[in-house]
């Protein structure tokens, strides 16, 4: 479970390896996958100058879950407090529950300016244009439109974070959060991993949802970000 204390680093060396962009021991995905960047837990002056190198004057180095301070002329750009959970079990999180009219569909890169907008209405979290290279990523359509989606982001070894849960204003209450959810770790655990997630400390509607599927926090996570000089 150690690869979850460096869960960004971790997906780089390893199943997302072809999105990776390293040098020495800094590393951040290609551009519009994610701004998600890795160093190690405790990084020395020579990590945090190989980031900027591959960042570049003024770049965005989005720290995640990792809460190592950087040099001093690094300019914050925000910190956000969060937990990371984990589905601890091995069957599908919560009771199935099903509905005839509701379908659940994957969705792929045909689909990004949909998901962009979708995204653009309710902020779930950082997603760009190639966001959906990194895993599988499900929606649900209503009249044709896509209303809500969930998919995969980070992956540790024997693990598949879950991000990008969201749900359009109009159809909130229906459970499309929780079938997403449920579908996306039944394919997880399908594969031998097992499902974890990211959620905001003051998010407590989606800490209740996941609470009440049986994921479990493991710990709590900072969240920042900053500006190389």
């Amino acid at each position: 479970m150690t690869v979850l204390d460096n869960p960004v680093a971790e997906s780089l060396l390893g199943q997302h390896a072809h999105l990776a962009r390293w040098i020495g021991r800094a590393a951040t995905y290609l551009p519009d996958v994610t701004t998600f960047c890795a160093l190690p837990t405790e990084p020395d002056p020579a990590d945090w100058s190989d980031l900027a190198r591959l960042l570049g004057h003024d770049g965005f180095a989005d720290m995640f879950s990792n809460a190592a301070v950087p040099p001093s002329d690094w300019e914050p750009v925000f910190v956000l407090e969060g937990r990371q959970m984990i589905w601890p079990g091995r069957r599908e999180p919560g009771e199935p529950r099903s509905a005839a009219d509701v379908a659940i569909v994957d969705l792929g890169p045909d689909d990004v300016s949909e998901m962009l907008d979708l995204v653009k209405r309710t902020e779930p979290g950082p997603f760009w244009n190639r966001t959906v290279e990194l895993g599988t990523y499900l929606g649900i359509r209503a009249h044709g439109s896509l209303v809500a989606m969930a998919g995969e982001r980070l992956r540790p070894p024997g693990w598949t974070e879950i991000s990008a849960v969201c749900t359009a204003p109009e159809v909130r209450g229906q459970g499309h959060a929780a079938r997403l959810v449920r579908a996306l770790s039944a394919r997880i655990l399908a594969r031998g991993e097992q499902p974890f997630l990211h959620v905001a400390e003051a998010n407590s509607a989606a800490i209740a949802l996941y609470e009440g599927l049986g994921f479990e926090t493991r710990k709590p996570v900072t969240f920042q970000g900053f500006r190389t000089p």
